[in-house]
């Protein structure tokens, strides 16, 4: 059998590849860990977002029996449209490298060529999953969806015409704090958030933070005051060491109603170590993800999923080309939600 038949058989194909791509664990990401955003497939190339204007409330004044009374102007309804965008990484495997398969059977020549796309998948999901956390976060930290060289691609303050929140300043390296500025920073933070969420549930405040923030609260004398002396104080020591002891990747810390988390990224993936960026937990439809489908014949007016995979033959026979991709729209609801925040 030669080498291009083996390729031409169904465990080659666009939906066997996908599944495989799909199937194989891709790099640790944090929100994706928390669950924030939430994810929908699609069958078309862009989405449509109907916002409703939120009215502000009205008191009604009295009114002469049999008169005129009060009128409501009507809630602003607007649409907008955006389109997914697109991630392709293009790779190749050449009939040497896999010239020794040839010798075997043909159940056993699938069986290492599929191993050997798998190893190439691997390394590729891992690059898909690391460009969905670094979309997320940027969206978190900036209500931006940027390209991988900073290149904005949607601005979700200017798309639902919105204004960006001021900057928080928790004054963390103050000598002599005033005594229970801290907290009531905190309490300040809480009201916003439920201010701008108005009735949407929500189930808890956290806060990304860079390594400087993050030292200076679990140092500040306000913090180390409200647990001193109690059960609680363990926190203090488990914020850095994780549960149990055990070193963990994800530092976190409670005070003030707020989860405080020591982001921990790498590369162009991370949090200013001056900085913070707080959003709410449990908000119904706030965070959100898209996955449209891939622009192959076979997968036309289909659900989108997260990664597809496709091979097809060279024009020189020389081996077969490998086309990976993923198209994935993620986006806040509500960007005036994402308070940032700052050491001093």
């Amino acid at each position: 059998m030669s080498l291009l038949n083996v390729f031409k058989q169904d465990a080659f194909s666009v939906l066997r590849l996908t599944d495989a791509l799909r199937e194989i664990k891709y790099a640790p990401s944090r929100i994706g860990q928390l669950g924030l955003f939430q994810t929908t497939s699609i069958d078309t190339l862009d989405i449509a977002i109907e916002t409703d204007r939120e009215q502000n409330q009205i008191i009604v004044g009295a009114s002469p029996r049999g008169g005129v009374g009060d009128t409501f102007g009507k809630n602003k309804r607007t649409v907008r449209t955006l389109r997914v965008p697109h991630f392709q990484v293009d790779d190749a495997m050449m009939a040497d490298e896999v010239q020794q398969v040839r010798a075997f059977a043909s159940e056993t020549s699938v069986e290492r060529l599929q191993q050997k796309i798998a190893d190439r998948a691997a390394e590729v999901s891992q690059g898909f999953a690391l460009t969905e956390e670094y979309h997320r976060l940027n969206i978190i930290k900036s209500g931006k969806l940027l390209d991988k060289d900073g290149g904005v691609m949607f601005d979700y303050f200017r798309e639902f015409d919105e204004s960006a929140p001021a900057e928080v300043d928790f004054d963390l390296d103050k000598a002599t704090p005033t005594e229970g500025a801290l907290r009531k920073k905190c309490a300040e933070v809480i009201r916003r958030v439920a201010a701008i969420l108005d009735g949407l549930p929500y189930s808890g405040i956290h806060a990304f933070c860079g390594d400087a923030f993050f030292d200076d609260l679990i140092a500040h004398p306000e913090v180390r005051e409200t647990y001193k002396g109690h059960a609680e104080a363990s926190a203090l020591r488990s914020a850095y060491a994780g549960a149990n002891g055990q070193q963990s990747s994800f530092s976190t810390f409670e005070f003030g109603g707020i989860t405080f988390e020591n982001y921990r990224g790498g590369g162009s993936i991370g949090v200013d170590t001056n900085k913070c960026h707080i959003f709410p937990l449990g908000v119904p439809g706030l965070f959100r993800t898209a996955y449209a489908p891939a622009d192959y014949i076979e997968t036309v007016n289909t659900l989108g999923q997260r990664l597809y995979a496709k091979q097809y033959e060279m024009q020189n026979g020389k081996g077969v080309n490998l086309e990976f991709q993923m198209n994935a729209l993620q986006y806040c609801t509500r960007p005036r939600v994402l308070i940032p925040g700052k050491r001093t």
